[in-house]
């Protein structure tokens, strides 16, 4: 690879996004690398067709996850702990799939697989907030269930509104302070111009493998933050449910009515950490990187896209309140006609 300039950035952000985009700014004696996102594949004639099934995707993400957070904050009925959560999920997985797929189709519309170095650490630091807020609000979503069918009659008093603000507030905390705290180690490396991602989007684990100063620190950062942040929540989650179905087993009669209510949660959960640990492990044995750029496509694309229709058809309050909303779409149609 031609220009092998290596570029050492040595300070690290401390505000968002002002000080990170000031750090990012080339001073007159360095060249910023641009880096080459790959893609899925460089065959020209595959890409109208990967064109149009990611804006497909793309499309239906949005619109589905938009219709619940409208949903659930036009209909009283679902002014609960479980459905505000839900909201939030909505809207985490709408940013965590734009964080990545409107770049993607700009590139294969202009037919260039440039992205600046500003743009891919902006592109990996919004990436790991919504995917860490995607892990902790589901773990917020297990214990408010474990609490539902566990102890329902302390429920409304546990889960008050109060707490509920407390838990979504600090899972974005938690999910920002990890973001930072990895943009501003990768900010610590050496890279060189023209660098190949292979990948559609910047993952961090990518941007390090990249780098041409030592990443041993950054490998051991990101892997010990992977065993805390990811292994933690699903802990959590292993043992809100296991305490769910013993409860469960031990009702005589309603059973199924108590299991419906968190059947489309635990569906949603297995789909995630599913397809999360399915990228990790085909790349650990494939040790492809176009691989394993195919099987992310699952948790940062299909995800998302199936969580709406995972909750509006297996919850009977969803359904019903997607079909007064409707209705009332219709009437108010209706009347602005006359």
């Amino acid at each position: 690879m031609s220009n092998t300039v290596c570029v050492k950035i040595s300070h690290v952000v401390s505000f968002f996004p002002r000080s990170l985009l000031h750090h990012m700014e080339p001073s007159n004696d360095t060249q910023i690398p641009e880096f080459l996102l790959l893609g899925l594949s460089e065959d020209p004639e595959l890409q109208p067709l990967i064109f149009g099934l990611f804006l497909s995707m793309y499309l239906i993400t949005v619109c589905g996850n938009l219709l619940i957070i409208l949903v659930v904050a036009s209909d009283s009925h679902l002014h609960t702990p479980m459905y505000f959560f839900l909201a939030n999920l909505s809207f985490a997985d709408i940013c965590f799939t734009s964080t990545t797929v409107p770049k993607m189709l700009l590139n294969i519309q202009t037919q260039s697989k440039v992205i600046s170095y500003a743009g891919c650490l902006m592109q990996m630091c919004f990436l790991i907030i919504f995917s860490v807020l995607d892990i902790y609000l589901l773990a917020v979503m297990a214990y408010d269930r474990f609490v539902a069918i566990c102890h329902p009659l302390h429920y409304t008093v546990i889960m008050n509104p109060r707490l509920c603000g407390l838990l979504v507030l600090m899972s974005w905390v938690i999910s920002v302070l990890h973001s930072f705290l990895q943009t501003s180690m990768v900010l610590q490396l050496s890279f060189c111009t023209e660098m190949e991602i292979p990948h559609f989007f910047c993952e961090l684990n990518q941007m390090i493998q990249l780098a041409c100063s030592d990443t041993f620190l950054n490998n051991m950062v990101m892997y010990f933050a992977a065993v805390l942040l990811v292994g933690c929540p699903l802990a959590g989650i292993l043992y809100s449910y296991s305490k769910i179905v013993s409860s469960i087993l031990g009702i005589s009669s309603g059973k199924y009515k108590a299991f419906s209510t968190c059947a489309s949660h635990l569906l949603v959960v297995s789909l995630f950490y599913c397809t999360g640990l399915g990228v990790y492990f085909s790349s650990a044995v494939t040790q492809s990187s176009h691989a394993s750029a195919v099987a992310s496509v699952m948790y940062t694309v299909v995800t998302p896209m199936l969580n709406p229709f995972i909750y509006s058809l297996r919850n009977r309050d969803i359904k019903g309140a997607l079909m007064r909303f409707s209705e009332m779409a219709a009437i108010k149609g209706f009347s602005s006609r006359e």
